[in-house]
C-alpha cells in the first residue's frame, strides 16, 4: 500500500522525458555538459505535478541483509534510492552487480546513496527464501534484499525484463530508469546527479540503514558452492571449481587435497600457485596434467600447469566482452561469463568416426594416435548465450578454413536469448548454456548443452555444428518459461533450470543436474526418454539409504569416474561433492580435507594451524575420567577402532586424529596408516608428553578422530568423526607411570 497521500505510478511516465534526456546526451561531448543535462532533467521533473511517487513496499515481504522491514516513506525518506529488480539465475542481473559493487564503494547510506535490490523470481525455486540467501552469498551482494516472490512491486511499476534498475528520488519519487545491463556510466552520472541535486537543495539525509548482513553467519565449510566437477581419468583424481572460496582443488579420490590454487579472496593474478587468484570459477577441465578453468566472473579462460605449479590466461581480458564473433588471438579476445568448459577434437579428427572401420583403422595406422587428440576446447559462453571454441592446436571447426593455434570464436548460437534449434549453428539460439559433455563416438558425435534459462538440454553436432532439442523446454523459441518437473519423453519432459550435463558412454546414458528441481535426471538420448535418477526435489541435505530417498541442494556439475562406476555431483547449495555409485544405487558425501603437506607431527602453538578439521555437528562426544601428570611425564591414548564387518581403513586416506588442550596452547596430529590396525595390539597410539611450561594447571584434552573406511571392493567411502574430552590436572607432585588411555571408536 502507497503512503498517505502518495499515488502509485509506473515507468511508463518518466520514458518520454527520459528518451528526450538520452538523445541529448549522445550530442554532449564534455563531461560538464552531460552533468547539466542531467541537472535539469532533474529540476523539470521533480517540479511536476504529475505523482511519480512509488507505492510503498508490501507488508510481510521477507527481508534480507537487513535488521528489519525497510520503509521506502520512513526509512528511505532522505535517500537516493537504486531499485535492483532482478532474479538470482539470470546472467545480466550477474553482470550489474559487479557496477552496483563500485557504485556502492563510491557513495554510502551515509553520503544519501541505498541499493535494494527487489528480488522478483522467474523460477518457483528462486522465491524459496533460503535459495536467495544462498545466491546472496555466492555473488556477495550485501546491500538489502527483499523477496518480492509475487512480483507485487513489479507488477505495480509495470517492470517488464531483468534486471531494471528505477533509481528514486529522497521523496520516493521516481527519477530515473535503467532495463538491461551495460549502462554503468548511465548509472553513476544519473546517481551522482541526483545527490548533487537534492544535497542543493537540503533534502539529503546522512542516517545509517540497519545492516545485518546474511554472509555473517555462514559456517566455515571445506567447500563452498562448488559449482563444477571432474574426473582426472589417467591419476584417479577429482578437479573441483570451489567457486565460492575462489579457488582449484586438485583432490584425490579420498577426499585429501592435494593442490589449492587460488582463493579465498576474489582476484585476477597469474603466476605461482601460491600467488594465483581467480574470481568465481565454474567448468574446469584437465588432460595431461594441465587444467583449463571457466574463470566465470573474471570473464577469463585459464590453463592450469601442475607440472610447473603455474597459472596464466589463455582467453578473455579481463572485463565482460560483447563480441559475439571471436575470432582473435585467445588472449586478445573479448568473452563474457564463460561457464563450462570441456575437451573435443577439430572436425578433421571428428569425420573419421563417420567413415568405415577399415578405412579408420587405416588413418589411424597413418597418424598414430594423433587421431584421438583433443585439439579444442569448447566453452558455454553463458554471458552471450554461445558456444564457443578455444583452439589448442591448428584445427578446422565445421564450414570453416583452418584455424591457427590459440583462436578463440564462436561455434553456435546467434547471442540472441532463445531457444531456437536450426541446422545452421550460427542461425541457432541458446538461453545461457551452463554446462556441457561431449560424446565423441558414433552415432552421438555431439556436444550435449546443458541450456539453463530455457530449461532444455540441447545438443550440437560436431560433424556440422546441427544444433537439435533433447528434452525440457518448448517448441516455441521465444518461450523461455516451459519449466517443470516432469519425467517423459522430448518435449513432454520439463526440467527446471539445469546447469549440467555428463555422458556415459559405459551406458550410452546422459545425466543430468536438473538444479532447481534438486534432483539428477538421466536422458537415453536414443529415445529421448527423461527420468529422475535421484533426488527427492526437497532443497535439503539427506544421505538416505538409496538414490530416491536422498537429496540435493540447487547441483550444478556432475562427472562420471571409476570406469563408469561413480558420478560425483557438486551439490553446490551443500557446499559438497555427493558421489553416487551407480551399480549399488547408494550415495555417499567425499570428505574434503587439507593436503598431507600441512600434516605437521609434533606439539606447536595453535596460532600456526590454520586449516584444523571440524567434525560433524553428528560426531559423538564422550567425556573420559580425569587423570594427573607431572610436567615431563607421557600420557598415551590407545585407539581402539572396531570398523564395520567387510570394511577396511581407505588405502592412502588421511584418517586422523587431532589433539588440542583447551587452557593451554598445545595441539598434536597425525595419521592413522591404514596397516596399523590388522590387530588389537597393534591400536594406533597417540603419546603426549606434559610440557615444563603449561600456562595452566588444569586443562581439558580434546582428541578429535577422523575415520575414513570403505568397503572391501572400495566401492563405497564413509568418513566416521568422534571428539573425546579427557580432563588433565598438571601438578608438581611426582606421579607413577600413568596406565594408558583407552579410545574407543565404536561403530
Amino acid at each position: 500500500m502507497a503512503a498517505s497521500g502518495a499515488r502509485s505510478c509506473s515507468l511508463s511516465g518518466l520514458l518520454p522525458a527520459q528518451t528526450s534526456l538520452e538523445y541529448a546526451l549522445l550530442d554532449a561531448v564534455t563531461q560538464e555538459e552531460k552533468d547539466s543535462l542531467v541537472y535539469q532533467y532533474l529540476q523539470k521533473v521533480d517540479g511536476w505535478e504529475q505523482d511519480l511517487s512509488v507505492p510503498e513496499f508490501p507488508e510481510g515481504l521477507e527481508w534480507l541483509n537487513t535488521e528489519e522491514s525497510i520503509s521506502v516513506y520512513k526509512d528511505l525518506c532522505g535517500k537516493v534510492v537504486v531499485l535492483d529488480f532482478f532474479t538470482y539465475c539470470c546472467i545480466n542481473c550477474i553482470h550489474l552487480l559487479p557496477d552496483l559493487h563500485a557504485l556502492e564503494h563510491s557513495y554510502s547510506d551515509t553520503d544519501g546513496l541505498l541499493i535494494v535490490g527487489v528480488h522478483s523470481a522467474k523460477f518457483p525455486n528462486e522465491k524459496v527464501l533460503d535459495n536467495i540467501k544462498s545466491a546472496i552469498l555466492r555473488y556477495n551482494i550485501t546491500h538489502p534484499v527483499v523477496n518480492d516472490a509475487d512480483a507485487s512491486l513489479w507488477q505495480e511499476l509495470e517492470v517488464s525484463c531483468w534486471p531494471t534498475l528505477i533509481i528514486l528520488g529522497p521523496r520516493g519519487n521516481m527519477l530515473f530508469s535503467l532495463i538491461g545491463e551495460g549502462h554503468r556510466e548511465k548509472l553513476f552520472l544519473y546517481t551522482s546527479i541526483a545527490l548533487k541535486y537534492y544535497k542543493d537543495r537540503g533534502q539529503i539525509r546522512d542516517n545509517k540503514i540497519g545492516i545485518k548482513l546474511y554472509k555473517d553467519s555462514l559456517p566455515s565449510s571445506p567447500l563452498l558452492f562448488p559449482g563444477k566437477v571432474t574426473v582426472d581419468h589417467v591419476s584417479n583424481r577429482l578437479v573441483i571449481a570451489d567457486t565460492g572460496h575462489h579457488r582449484i582443488l586438485v583432490v584425490w579420490r579420498n577426499g585429501q587435497i592435494q593442490y589449492s590454487i587460488g582463493g579465498p579472496n576474489p582476484g585476477r593474478k597469474d603466476g605461482m600457485f601460491s600467488e594465483s587468484t581467480f574470481n568465481s570459477p565454474q567448468g574446469v577441465a584437465i588432460m595431461d596434467n594441465i587444467i583449463y578453468v571457466a574463470d566465470t566472473e573474471n570473464h577469463l579462460i585459464r590453463k592450469i600447469d601442475l607440472e610447473a605449479e603455474m597459472v596464466s590466461t589463455v582467453a578473455g581480458i579481463g572485463i565482460q566482452g560483447t563480441d559475439k564473433e571471436g575470432g582473435a588471438k585467445g588472449e586478445e579476445q573479448p568473452i563474457s561469463s564463460p561457464w563450462d568448459v570441456v575437451f573435443g577434437r577439430s572436425v578433421f579428427y571428428v569425420d573419421i568416426f563417420s567413415l568405415g572401420q577399415m578405412l579408420r583403422n587405416e588413418i589411424a595406422r597413418s597418424y598414430g594416435s594423433e587421431v584421438q587428440k583433443d585439439d579444442i576446447l569448447w566453452i558455454a559462453m553463458a554471458g552471450t548465450h554461445q558456444i564457443w571454441a578455444f583452439l589448442l592446436d591448428c584445427g578446422r571447426l565445421p564450414k570453416k578454413n583452418e584455424l591457427k593455434k590459440g583462436t578463440c570464436l564462436r561455434f553456435a548460437g546467434s547471442g540472441n536469448e532463445e531457444n531456437r534449434n536450426n541446422s545452421y549453428p550460427h542461425k541457432a539460439g541458446f538461453a545461457q548454456p551452463s554446462g556441457l559433455s561431449l560424446a565423441s563416438e558414433d552415432p552421438w558425435s555431439c556436444l550435449f548443452v546443458a541450456d539453463s534459462e530455457s530449461s532444455a538440454v540441447r545438443t550440437v553436432s560436431l560433424k556440422d555444428g546441427a544444433v537439435k532439442h533433447l528434452v525440457g523446454g518448448e517448441r516455441d523459441p521465444m518461450n523461455l518459461f516451459a519449466f517443470g518437473d516432469v519425467d517423459g519423453v522430448g518435449i513432454n519432459a520439463k526440467l527446471q533450470h539445469p546447469l549440467g550435463v555428463t555422458w556415459d558412454k559405459k551406458r550410452n546414458l546422459l545425466y543430468v543436474a536438473d538444479s532447481y528441481n534438486h534432483k539428477i535426471k538421466v536422458v537415453d538420448p536414443k529415445t529421448k526418454n527423461c527420468t529422475t535418477l535421484a533426488g527427492t526435489g526437497d532443497a535439503s541435505n539427506v544421505i538416505g539409504s538409496n538414490f530416491t530417498n536422498s537429496t540435493f541442494n540447487e547441483p550444478g556439475g556432475l562427472c562420471i569416474g571409476e570406469n563408469g562406476q561413480l558420478l560425483y555431483v557438486a551439490d553446490t547449495n551443500n557446499h559438497q561433492i555427493k558421489v553416487m555409485d551407480l551399480e549399488t544405487k547408494t550415495v555417499s558425501v567425499l570428505p574434503v580435507l587439507r593436503s598431507e603437506s600441512a600434516m605437521v607431527d609434533g606439539p606447536f602453538l595453535a596460532e600456526k594451524q590454520k586449516t584444523l578439521p571440524r567434525l560433524p555437528k553428528s560426531a559423538p562426544g564422550i567425556r573420559l575420567s580425569p587423570v594427573a601428570a607431572s610436567p615431563g611425564q607421557t600420557l598415551q591414548f590407545k585407539l581402539r577402532l572396531d570398523l564395520p564387518s567387510g570394511t577396511k581403513l581407505t588405502e592412502g586416506a588421511p584418517s586422523c586424529w587431532f589433539l588440542s588442550a583447551e587452557g593451554n596452547e598445545w595441539l598434536l596430529q597425525g595419521q592413522i596408516p591404514s596397516g596399523e590396525i590388522d590387530s588389537i595390539s597393534s591400536q594406533p597410539t597417540i603419546s603426549l608428553q606434559i610440557p615444563g611450561d603449561c600456562l595452566s594447571l588444569e586443562a581439558v584434552l580434546s582428541i578429535s578422530v577422523f575415520l575414513y573406511y570403505c568397503s572391501a571392493d572400495s566401492s563405497a567411502c564413509m568418513m566416521k568423526g568422534i571428539l573425546f574430552r579427557q580432563p588433565l590436572q598438571i601438578t608438581d607432585t611426582q606421579q607413577d607411570s600413568i596406565p594408558p588411555v583407552e579410545l574407543q571408536c565404536i561403530f
